[in-house]
Protein backbone atom coordinates (compact mmCIF):
# COMPACT_ATOMS: atom_id res chain seq x y z
CA UNK A 1 0.00 0.00 0.00
CA UNK A 2 1.49 3.40 -1.11
CA UNK A 3 2.74 5.55 1.80
CA UNK A 4 1.00 8.94 1.96
CA UNK A 5 2.63 12.45 3.18
CA UNK A 6 -0.18 15.36 3.30
CA UNK A 7 2.42 18.12 3.53
CA UNK A 8 2.21 22.14 4.55
CA UNK A 9 0.06 21.73 7.40
CA UNK A 10 -0.52 25.13 9.33
CA UNK A 11 -3.54 24.28 11.67
CA UNK A 12 -4.49 21.59 14.27
CA UNK A 13 -7.73 21.20 12.37
CA UNK A 14 -5.63 20.10 9.02
CA UNK A 15 -3.44 18.12 10.96
CA UNK A 16 -6.64 16.01 12.40
CA UNK A 17 -8.60 15.92 8.88
CA UNK A 18 -5.10 14.36 7.57
CA UNK A 19 -5.08 11.80 10.29
CA UNK A 20 -8.02 11.05 10.09
CA UNK A 21 -8.14 10.40 6.31
CA UNK A 22 -5.12 7.61 7.07
CA UNK A 23 -2.09 10.18 5.94
CA UNK A 24 1.09 8.24 6.95
CA UNK A 25 3.07 11.54 7.31
CA UNK A 26 2.36 14.57 8.02
CA UNK A 27 4.82 18.13 6.74
CA UNK A 28 5.77 21.28 8.38
CA UNK A 29 7.29 23.78 6.39
CA UNK A 30 9.86 26.02 8.28
CA UNK A 31 10.75 28.02 5.63
CA UNK A 32 9.62 31.40 5.97
CA UNK A 33 8.79 32.77 2.36
CA UNK A 34 6.14 29.61 1.87
CA UNK A 35 2.20 30.52 2.02
CA UNK A 36 2.94 27.05 4.53
CA UNK A 37 5.11 28.55 6.65
CA UNK A 38 5.02 27.90 10.62
CA UNK A 39 7.81 28.59 12.91
CA UNK A 40 9.43 26.64 15.13
CA UNK A 41 7.46 26.88 18.34
CA UNK A 42 4.07 26.66 16.08
CA UNK A 43 5.68 23.13 14.29
CA UNK A 44 6.47 22.03 18.03
CA UNK A 45 2.37 22.61 19.18
CA UNK A 46 1.17 21.15 16.23
CA UNK A 47 3.01 18.04 16.21
CA UNK A 48 2.45 17.49 19.64
CA UNK A 49 0.71 14.05 20.20
CA UNK A 50 0.17 13.09 16.42
CA UNK A 51 -0.02 9.57 15.76
CA UNK A 52 1.61 9.69 12.44
CA UNK A 53 5.57 10.90 10.99
CA UNK A 54 5.85 14.32 11.33
CA UNK A 55 8.70 16.14 8.95
CA UNK A 56 10.02 18.99 8.93
CA UNK A 57 10.13 20.74 5.55
CA UNK A 58 13.61 23.32 5.60
CA UNK A 59 15.20 25.64 2.67
CA UNK A 60 18.48 26.41 3.18
CA UNK A 61 19.07 24.89 7.16
CA UNK A 62 22.63 24.16 7.55
CA UNK A 63 23.26 20.96 9.16
CA UNK A 64 23.29 21.74 12.67
CA UNK A 65 20.51 24.03 12.15
CA UNK A 66 18.21 21.45 10.83
CA UNK A 67 19.19 18.74 13.30
CA UNK A 68 18.30 21.92 16.28
CA UNK A 69 15.09 22.38 14.37
CA UNK A 70 14.27 18.77 14.98
CA UNK A 71 15.31 18.26 18.25
CA UNK A 72 13.23 21.22 19.17
CA UNK A 73 10.61 20.28 17.71
CA UNK A 74 10.14 16.19 18.11
CA UNK A 75 10.28 15.68 14.41
CA UNK A 76 10.75 12.22 13.23
CA UNK A 77 12.10 13.31 9.74
CA UNK A 78 13.31 15.85 7.82
CA UNK A 79 13.20 17.02 4.46
CA UNK A 80 16.28 19.84 3.55
CA UNK A 81 15.56 22.16 0.41
CA UNK A 82 18.40 24.64 -0.96
CA UNK A 83 21.79 25.01 -0.37
CA UNK A 84 23.37 22.65 2.39
CA UNK A 85 20.91 19.93 1.10
CA UNK A 86 23.45 16.97 0.98
CA UNK A 87 25.41 18.03 4.18
CA UNK A 88 22.10 18.74 6.09
CA UNK A 89 20.41 15.66 4.87
CA UNK A 90 23.46 13.48 5.86
CA UNK A 91 23.26 15.26 9.28
CA UNK A 92 19.34 14.52 9.77
CA UNK A 93 20.42 10.73 9.11
CA UNK A 94 23.49 10.49 11.28
CA UNK A 95 20.97 11.89 14.45
CA UNK A 96 18.54 9.18 13.39
CA UNK A 97 16.18 11.46 11.48
CA UNK A 98 13.94 9.88 8.44
CA UNK A 99 14.88 11.65 5.67
CA UNK A 100 13.29 12.50 2.49
CA UNK A 101 16.01 13.89 -0.29
CA UNK A 102 14.42 16.12 -2.78
CA UNK A 103 15.53 15.73 -6.43
CA UNK A 104 14.38 18.23 -8.56
CA UNK A 105 13.69 16.40 -11.23
CA UNK A 106 14.96 17.61 -14.81
CA UNK A 107 17.11 20.19 -13.77
CA UNK A 108 20.31 17.92 -13.59
CA UNK A 109 20.25 17.39 -10.07
CA UNK A 110 21.34 13.75 -8.84
CA UNK A 111 19.73 11.04 -9.76
CA UNK A 112 17.78 8.88 -7.11
CA UNK A 113 20.65 6.00 -7.09
CA UNK A 114 22.64 8.77 -6.23
CA UNK A 115 21.16 9.34 -2.67
CA UNK A 116 22.78 7.85 0.75
CA UNK A 117 20.97 4.03 1.25
CA UNK A 118 19.80 5.44 4.24
CA UNK A 119 18.13 8.31 3.30
CA UNK A 120 14.70 8.30 0.62
CA UNK A 121 14.57 10.09 -2.68
CA UNK A 122 11.95 12.28 -2.93
CA UNK A 123 11.32 13.68 -6.57
CA UNK A 124 9.96 16.72 -7.04
CA UNK A 125 9.39 19.31 -9.88
CA UNK A 126 11.94 21.73 -10.84
CA UNK A 127 11.35 24.85 -11.10
CA UNK A 128 14.00 28.26 -12.26
CA UNK A 129 13.12 29.71 -8.86
CA UNK A 130 10.96 27.94 -6.40
CA UNK A 131 12.42 25.04 -4.41
CA UNK A 132 9.71 22.84 -3.91
CA UNK A 133 5.71 23.24 -3.99
CA UNK A 134 4.96 24.15 -7.07
CA UNK A 135 2.28 22.45 -8.25
CA UNK A 136 3.02 21.07 -11.35
CA UNK A 137 4.23 17.51 -12.61
CA UNK A 138 7.23 16.70 -14.04
CA UNK A 139 7.39 14.18 -16.99
CA UNK A 140 7.36 11.10 -15.13
CA UNK A 141 9.36 9.43 -18.26
CA UNK A 142 12.21 11.18 -16.25
CA UNK A 143 12.15 8.46 -13.55
CA UNK A 144 14.33 5.43 -14.55
CA UNK A 145 13.61 1.60 -13.53
CA UNK A 146 15.72 1.62 -10.86
CA UNK A 147 14.08 -0.76 -8.05
CA UNK A 148 15.03 1.56 -5.23
CA UNK A 149 12.15 3.10 -2.69
CA UNK A 150 11.13 6.84 -3.61
CA UNK A 151 8.50 9.30 -3.14
CA UNK A 152 6.92 10.76 -6.05
CA UNK A 153 5.91 14.27 -5.41
CA UNK A 154 4.94 17.86 -8.06
CA UNK A 155 1.39 18.60 -9.02
CA UNK A 156 0.18 15.78 -7.26
CA UNK A 157 -3.79 15.67 -5.95
CA UNK A 158 -6.64 13.55 -6.12
CA UNK A 159 -6.72 13.91 -9.73
CA UNK A 160 -4.17 12.15 -10.69
CA UNK A 161 -2.75 10.17 -8.09
CA UNK A 162 -4.53 6.94 -9.26
CA UNK A 163 -2.67 7.45 -12.35
CA UNK A 164 0.58 8.40 -10.54
CA UNK A 165 0.76 5.08 -8.59
CA UNK A 166 -0.28 2.94 -11.87
CA UNK A 167 2.19 4.82 -14.13
CA UNK A 168 5.51 4.76 -12.03
CA UNK A 169 4.92 2.61 -8.50
CA UNK A 170 6.02 5.45 -6.37
CA UNK A 171 6.56 3.79 -2.57
CA UNK A 172 5.35 6.86 -1.24
CA UNK A 173 3.46 9.85 -2.59
CA UNK A 174 3.79 13.62 -1.09
CA UNK A 175 0.90 16.57 -1.74
CA UNK A 176 0.40 19.79 -0.56
CA UNK A 177 -1.30 22.66 -2.96
CA UNK A 178 -3.13 20.19 -4.69
CA UNK A 179 -5.04 19.66 -1.50
CA UNK A 180 -5.98 22.98 -0.41
CA UNK A 181 -8.78 25.41 -0.79
CA UNK A 182 -6.85 27.98 0.08
CA UNK A 183 -2.65 28.92 -0.28
CA UNK A 184 -2.04 27.24 3.63
CA UNK A 185 -5.82 25.41 4.01
CA UNK A 186 -6.44 22.07 3.22
CA UNK A 187 -9.78 21.11 1.60
CA UNK A 188 -10.96 18.27 3.79
CA UNK A 189 -12.51 16.21 0.97
CA UNK A 190 -9.47 16.57 -1.45
CA UNK A 191 -7.17 15.63 1.75
CA UNK A 192 -9.44 12.53 2.24
CA UNK A 193 -9.81 11.42 -1.59
CA UNK A 194 -5.99 11.91 -1.82
CA UNK A 195 -5.49 9.35 0.67
CA UNK A 196 -7.74 7.27 -0.23
CA UNK A 197 -6.53 6.90 -3.86
CA UNK A 198 -2.99 7.10 -3.53
CA UNK A 199 -3.88 3.70 -1.00
CA UNK A 200 -6.59 1.93 -3.42
CA UNK A 201 -8.69 1.90 -0.54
Amino acid sequence: MTWVKVCGITSEHDAATAVEAGADALGFVLADFSPRYVDVDRARSLMDGLPVLRILVTAHATPSELVEAAMETGADGVQPHGRHKQNAAAAGAAAGLLVLHPLRMGSGDESPDSIPGGQIPLLDTAHPELLGGTGVTFDWSLIDSSDRRFVLSGGLGPHNVMEAVRSVSPWGVDASSGLESAPGVKDPGKVADFVARAKGT
